[in-house]
Formats: structure tokens, C-alpha cells, sequence
């Protein structure tokens, strides 16, 4: 009899989730965590997988699920990162909204908006997922069905399912990319804001066919993501590679630079030089080459404006400003590049045509910023037509044609796939460091 009255006890008395361990076990209605510097936790049976705040800079908190026993503790899901939770804001498992992060002054920052009755108890499973659940255990939310940028093995992601790429490396808030897999059937990469149609897409699997259109989309435990149909036939598989089903942990990530990479880590955290090891890349990125991939009319391509993209030997894409440009904002290469000198004056009658040169980039162009073409040319013709029209920022010349850009520069691109074409820099002349990059 004592046995069953402490137990009615721990489901109305709320617990607070210690700072001096982590609890594993169901989370009762009323439990709740406060963000501070203890970074208390609540983890999954096996201790795999943790659940709650992490410090994301002075007196800022991201409510989240991550790896708990790798050395960078690897954040695979996170609710408010477009809302980071001050010091003292708690996160509370409540009969009404589910999981509900209030800040210090009881204001909502965010719930996972379980609407109705039945909630009983939360768990943070061996799998990664966060879930809901009513007293004979059926799922009422999970975070599985509300991904942000990462999908785990055992997940899946249903017709109008979206991931969403974060801002940075070390910023969790909305990013410019967006995998969506959308209720025509049809898997989409897209970078936003943009409209949201397939003439806008930088990568799609082009499953919109009546009879074969795309239904779901899988992580196994094998290391595969595939996209199938009603029937569960396999439409088009995403990352191909199997990976050892012990041994590793294993994620996919779309990540800031547009990107969707599968990765995987040893459970084991140490090699046997001594030295710490940590996730490998596994099978082919999506897209392969995302500098060559996006080609918008509207928006600023794969990287910001004024910037170009280059493909590092890791095929990572990487976001350069040309010569005379400095980074808009120096946390963040992909967010574009401002002008790093007074623009060319367009009064007058000289245009101030002898303060300016032009520096040469090869195979390098911004195919989307053109306001005027001319055929038959030389490149001297070309070089002092730019010179002397104050509107010309950039002039890209090969095969005796000369496009006059202007600011902002959009989609810009190094690649070999430019090659004999040349881009021709507008700089002051004091500003000027080389003739040529």
C-alpha cells in the first residue's frame, strides 16, 4: 500500500530535474528544468542521448537533445533557436501544452502545442527522439515529427515534412536552406526565401510522377536515407553507404552552407594512438557541388551577395569576397560581402574614371547580375566600357563578349566550369593591393 501511495506522490508532486545528476526515466507530469550553469540533463536508458539546456553564450540557453557521451556533445534537435531562453527560464512538462519554456517572467518562448487531455508522462528514447505520451503509451508529439536540421536512423519524415539548416556553425536560429519533402511527392532543396516552386530548387529527386510519387522518406539503421513510395518501393536513395550497425553513432544534417552530409562517429571515443576522433563524412554530399548547383534569379545563390563559392578539396563549399570587398558580417562568411570603398561617382562628366582599375579573377563569373551584353569585343574594350560607366561593378569577358554587372553580385562562382571566362574587378585605385588573383 505504501508503494502505491508514493507513486500517486511522484506523479502530482513536480521534480525538478537535479543539477547534480542526470536522471534517466520517465518525466511526470509537473517535472521541470531549469536553464542555469549546472546544465542539468535528462537522458535516455542507455545514456546515449541527452535532453536539455545547453549555454549558448553569456546568459543565453538552447533547449535541446544531443549525444551525451562524445566529447562535443553533438546538438541533433533543438525547440527555441530562434529564441534563445535567458538565465532562470524553466521548461516544464504541463497537462495542457505538453512541453512548455517560459522565461523568468512566466512568458512562453515556446511549447510544442499538445493540445487536449490524455498527456501522462515524456521520454527521452535510445533512438534520439523526445516523446509525448498518453498512459497506455501512445505517441501524442515526438521530436522525430518536428525535425530542425538533423534526422537520425529509425526516423522518418513524412509528406510535407521540412528541415531547416541553421544560421552557423555555433548559431542554432533559422538558416537560408530548407530540405523539404513536399506533398506533391517530390524531395526539394531549396534556398530561402525564395518562392517555393521546382524552378527554384537546387536539388530535387523529380518524384512527382502520377503512380511513383514520393510518400516517405528513411533513415535505417544501416546508414541508408532513401526516399520510397506508398508501397514502400524505393524511389531514390539519398546516401547509399551501410554503415556498421554497432559501433557508431550515425546522423544526416542539412547544414548552414546548404549542404546534406551523412555522418558518423565511433562509440569508442579514443583511437588507439591516444588521439580523439570525431565525425567522418560518409557517402556522396547532396549536392556534390553546390557552388554550380543554385542559380537563382531571385536571391543571392550559394553564398551571400557581392560573395563568390569555390569547392574546397573536401567539397565543402566556401564564400569569398572578391577583391576590394569585405565580409558583411565576419561571424558568418555566407551571409555577403559590402563594397570596402566609396562607389564610383556617377556625377558629372569624367565619373571619376581615373580613381578606379580592375582586377582580374579567372574562371570566376556571377551569372545572374547582368544589365547589359555586348558581342564581338576585345577585352581592352571591354575593361575601359566598364571604366567608364559608373553603374558597372563587375565585367565578366570571354569568347569576345562582355557582361556589365552590377550591385549586388549574385550567384557568384570560381569553378572550373567558368573556365575562359574572366572577371574583371572594379576597385579604387587606393584600395588597389595586386594586379590580378
Amino acid at each position: 500500500m505504501a508503494s502505491v501511495i508514493l507513486g500517486i506522490l511522484l506523479v502530482l508532486v513536480p521534480l525538478p530535474l537535479s543539477a547534480e545528476a542526470q536522471i534517466r526515466g520517465n518525466l511526470t507530469l509537473g517535472s521541470f528544468s531549469t536553464a542555469n550553469d549546472q546544465n542539468s540533463s535528462w537522458l535516455s536508458p542507455s545514456g546515449e542521448f541527452a535532453f536539455g539546456f545547453r549555454r549558448m553564450g553569456t546568459g543565453a540557453h538552447l533547449l535541446a537533445i544531443w549525444f551525451e557521451k562524445i566529447e562535443d556533445k553533438t546538438i541533433v534537435w533543438s525547440a527555441n533557436g530562434d529564441n534563445l531562453a535567458p538565465e532562470g527560464s524553466q521548461v516544464q512538462l504541463t497537462a495542457n501544452g505538453g512541453l512548455v519554456l517560459t522565461d523568468p517572467r512566466e512568458r512562453e518562448l515556446w511549447s510544442s502545442g499538445l493540445n487536449g487531455n490524455g498527456l501522462a508522462y515524456a521520454a527521452m528514447l535510445d533512438t534520439g527522439n523526445f516523446i509525448l505520451a498518453s498512459a497506455n503509451h501512445v505517441n501524442l508529439w515526438d521530436s522525430f515529427s518536428q525535425p530542425t536540421d538533423t534526422i537520425l536512423p529509425t526516423q522518418q519524415l513524412d509528406l510535407g515534412a521540412n528541415v531547416k539548416a541553421r544560421y552557423s556553425e555555433t548559431n542554432y536560429s533559422t538558416g537560408r536552406f530548407l530540405f523539404a519533402l513536399q506533398t506533391d511527392g517530390n524531395l526539394v532543396l531549396y534556398a530561402t526565401p525564395t518562392p517555393l516552386v521546382v524552378s527554384d530548387a537546387y536539388w530535387a529527386t523529380n518524384t512527382i510522377t502520377a503512380g511513383r510519387m514520393g510518400f516517405r522518406l528513411i533513415f535505417n539503421q544501416s546508414g541508408q536515407v532513401y526516399l520510397t513510395d506508398r508501397n514502400g518501393t524505393i524511389l531514390n536513395t539519398i546516401t547509399a553507404e551501410l554503415v556498421p550497425t554497432s559501433g557508431y553513432y550515425q546522423r544526416a544534417i542539412l547544414e548552414y552552407d546548404g549542404v546534406f552530409r551523412q555522418y558518423i562517429h565511433p562509440k569508442t571515443a579514443n583511437s588507439s594512438s591516444g588521439r580523439l576522433i570525431g565525425w567522418s563524412r560518409v557517402s556522396a554530399p547532396v549536392p556534390q557541388n553546390l557552388c554550380t548547383s543554385i542559380a537563382q534569379q531571385i536571391g543571392s545563390g550559394a553564398c551571400g551577395f557581392n560573395s563568390y563559392c569555390t569547392l574546397g578539396d573536401d567539397l565543402r563549399p566556401r564564400c569569398q569576397c572578391p577583391p576590394g570587398y569585405t565580409l558583411l558580417d565576419s561571424t558568418n562568411e555566407m551571409n555577403g560581402c559590402i563594397q570596402a570603398f566609396a562607389p564610383q561617382n556617377c556625377n558629372g562628366s569624367r565619373h571619376e574614371t581615373d580613381q578606379f582599375d580592375l582586377l582580374e579573377m579567372p574562371n570566376t563569373n556571377w551569372p545572374e547580375s547582368d544589365y547589359e551584353r555586348s558581342v564581338a569585343q576585345t577585352e581592352d574594350w571591354c575593361r575601359e566600357a566598364c571604366l567608364a560607366d559608373c553603374f558597372c561593378a563587375v565585367a565578366i569577358f570571354g569568347d569576345g563578349i562582355c557582361w556589365k554587372k552590377k550591385i549586388p553580385l549574385s550567384n557568384g562562382r570560381k569553378d572550373s566550369s567558368e573556365a575562359g571566362t574572366k572577371a574583371l574587378i572594379k576597385v579604387r585605385i587606393h584600395n588597389r593591393t595586386s594586379k590580378s588573383l
